[in-house]
């Protein structure tokens, strides 16, 4: 640290991304990014904005946010456009989490939740997962401070019904509840039809995962009219242009192309219930996910140990301290990618 620094940065431990190597060609299964391409719009779409280019974007993204309120059956007003899911989530600590009365979130799930408290000098409160991983809906029923909620968890993939989370919902009268949806769309349920029941919930989503966009960064925040004009209250604060004209036009147009994604998001339920598959005949043991990734881990094989096995093998998958120091989370993959993933685990475990 410089001399200069703000004494808050001593008390940060950044966010540390999952591992983007240049050296070689890695089957890579750790950073959950989808195994197939963007729909043919989105090539279309991105190749004849180039003009556009050297004009500031729009800075209410209009387009994209009609396209995107059209795909899930939303109003605009409920629809605030940003950089990636990360940005909407910080753009809600800072909207919805105050220091005094701060914000829960569990102890076993996205790693930014616990970084953005710290940034943003709000009081965190990590609440234990169940024995089973499972976030239990009466822990956060009640009590005081913003609620944060993965569903599908992430690290652990294992979702919440929606019914579950409106428990938790309606016990927090006084608190906004904000509920992660990054990994909704491979087979959990989503809280979006209660947008218009409860103004203290607030849903985030991402293209990255289910619209194979990650390298776009679009994102958004879900609510109704009040809390999307707060949360845009701090976009104006902050960050007005804050996506892309490039990332505006492959967005929409992947937000129009719903059937092909619905493919695409089957075959990834297919393929990981086809490495859920394998990794029972191996005899590792996995958490019952809905996301497009498991958490496994192998008896005798510490997970450290079996993530530097797997990645001298090609293969990287991803490795966390903490309560699943045991695991490794493995994105789901193209058929053969699961295939080679687990002739690699075989190996390593006979």
């Amino acid at each position: 640290m410089s001399r200069f620094a703000s004494s808050r940065l001593a008390l940060l431990t950044p966010y540390a991304p999952g591992e983007q190597p240049q050296d070689k060609k890695y089957v890579k299964l750790n950073t959950n990014e989808a195994f197939f391409r963007p729909c043919p719009g989105v090539f279309a779409q991105v190749g004849e904005i180039a003009e556009r280019l050297r004009l500031y974007c729009d800075p209410e993204a209009k387009a994209l946010t009609r396209a995107v309120a059209e795909s899930l059956g939303v109003r605009e007003e409920n629809v605030l456009m940003t950089n990636g899911s990360d940005e909407a989530l910080a753009f809600a600590f800072m909207a919805f989490c105050d220091g005094d009365t701060g914000v829960r979130f569990p102890d076993v799930t996205y790693g930014f939740y616990p970084v953005f408290a710290a940034l943003f000098g709000v009081k965190a409160r990590q609440i234990p997962l169940g024995g089973d991983f499972r976030i239990r809906p009466e822990d956060y029923c009640g009590g005081s401070g913003t609620v944060v909620i993965a569903n599908p968890n992430a690290q652990t993939g294992i979702a919440l019904s929606r019914t579950e989370v409106e428990k938790i919902i309606k016990a927090n009268p006084g608190n906004v509840v904000i509920v992660d949806e990054a990994y909704v769309d491979f087979g959990a349920e989503s809280c979006l039809p209660l947008i218009d029941k409860y103004d203290n919930l607030l849903i985030v989503r991402t293209m990255s995962k289910s619209g194979a966009l990650a390298g776009a960064r679009i994102g958004c925040c879900l609510g109704c009219r009040e809390l999307i004009a707060d949360v845009k209250t701090v976009k104006y604060s902050f960050n007005p242009y804050n996506v892309g004209t490039m990332a505006q036009a492959a967005g929409a147009a992947a937000a129009a192309d719903a059937a092909y994604y619905a493919e695409k998001t089957g075959q990834v339920r297919e393929n990981r219930a086809e490495l859920c598959k394998g990794l029972e005949a191996l005899g590792m043991e996995y958490l019952p996910s809905l996301a497009n990734f498991v958490l496994a881990r192998a008896k005798g094989v510490p997970g450290e140990k079996l993530y530097s096995m797997l990645k001298e093998r090609g293969v990287l998958v991803r490795h966390f301290g903490g309560r699943i120091e045991d695991f490794v989370r493995i994105t789901v993959g193209s058929r053969e990618e699961v295939a080679f993933l687990l002739a690699c685990l075989k190996e390593i475990l006979s």
